[in-house]
């Protein structure tokens, strides 16, 4: 068990520098090469933070372990709301309110409930799994689209990146390659770690893909909101959850029932249940710019403990 908590950490921190890495890099060159800047920040940085989630869904799915793969996905989209926002709001209250988070949070909210629809059964299906990302591939065209609408939006305004122009592209490319390559690295190791661990506590990869490996592949988006609220782009903080969980619902956890289809954990319902619901108080962020206060954010952070219990109990005789 040792050497699983090793793996499983180690993974963790190689993760959450790398692929924070690999998204400064993405960000950086497609300025250089000319791209909108807020395409920049509506694709690139809010999904790149996603990356690392996606890698440790297509692994674990490879190796046949979709209760990790689709606990990864759900897990996160619940730490992006409870986690991210509570820290975040601890370190400055935060609000939302440009007008293109809201049409993201309409998006995000319909992924949310049909992944939970898709879940419910407890068994996942490869047409599911198509439909999911056919669905990730209409919502980044309608984000591009939006994106393109508007003049300048919060997230493209805070990833300014002092000093870009004179990066050397070759340079940066290969920090981005790199960055990549150990963002994989760190992915398989906490899919193994992970899995192991699972096996010998006795509790099913369900339950951690949904709360360890989940915190650990939600360490960029924490660390793209710490630095949002502290330069008072509180539209980045919302507008990066909101991305990130889009992007979990659809193009993770569709990747993963393509890969691998099958019977999932009971768990799976109490853990989806919690996941809408989160989406849903995101939304409401976005939509009123309701100011969310240091109290409320250690709320979240107590609400997150409750999903851990949750996700425990629920279904635990199967799991």
């Amino acid at each position: 068990m040792t050497l699983d908590i090793v793996m499983l950490l180690g993974g963790l921190a190689i993760l959450a520098f790398a692929a924070d890495r690999f998204v400064v890099a993405a960000a950086r060159l497609s300025r250089l090469w000319g791209v909108s800047p807020v395409l920049v920040g509506a694709l690139i940085v809010g999904m790149g933070t996603s990356s690392p989630e996606l890698l440790v869904s297509v692994l674990a799915s490879l190796e046949g372990d979709a209760n990790l793969a689709i606990g990864n996905a759900v897990g996160s989209n619940v730490a992006n709301v409870t986690l991210v926002i509570g820290v975040t709001a601890l370190v400055a209250p935060l609000s939302g309110s440009a007008r293109v988070l809201k049409r993201e949070g309409i998006a995000m909210l319909l992924a949310v409930i049909a992944l939970t629809v898709m879940l419910y059964d407890l068994e996942l299906t490869r047409v599911e799994g198509f439909g999911m990302l056919g669905g990730m591939l209409v919502a980044a065209a309608l984000i591009v689209r939006w994106a393109k609408q508007d003049d300048a939006i919060g997230v493209a305004s805070a990833e300014q990146d002092d000093g870009t122009e004179e990066i050397n592209k070759g340079k940066e490319f290969g920090l981005g390659l790199l960055s990549l390559v150990a963002t994989l690295i760190g992915a398989e190791l906490l899919v193994h770690g992970g899995s192991s661990l699972a096996s010998a506590m006795g509790v099913g990869s369900a339950f951690i893909g949904m709360t360890v490996v989940a915190v650990g592949t939600s360490l960029p988006e924490l660390a793209t909101s710490i630095a949002g609220v502290r330069r008072h782009e509180d539209d980045l903080v919302v507008g990066n959850v909101l991305g990130s969980n889009l992007f979990n619902a659809l193009a993770v956890a569709g990747t993963a029932a393509s890969i691998s289809p099958g019977i999932v954990e009971p768990r799976f319902r109490a853990g989806a249940l919690a996941m809408v619901a989160c989406a849903a108080l995101a939304g409401w962020f976005a939509f009123t710019g309701r100011k969310v206060e240091r109290w409320e954010g250690m709320l979240l952070l107590i609400g997150f403990i409750g999903f851990v219990l949750i996700s425990y109990t629920g279904g635990h005789d199967l799991g």
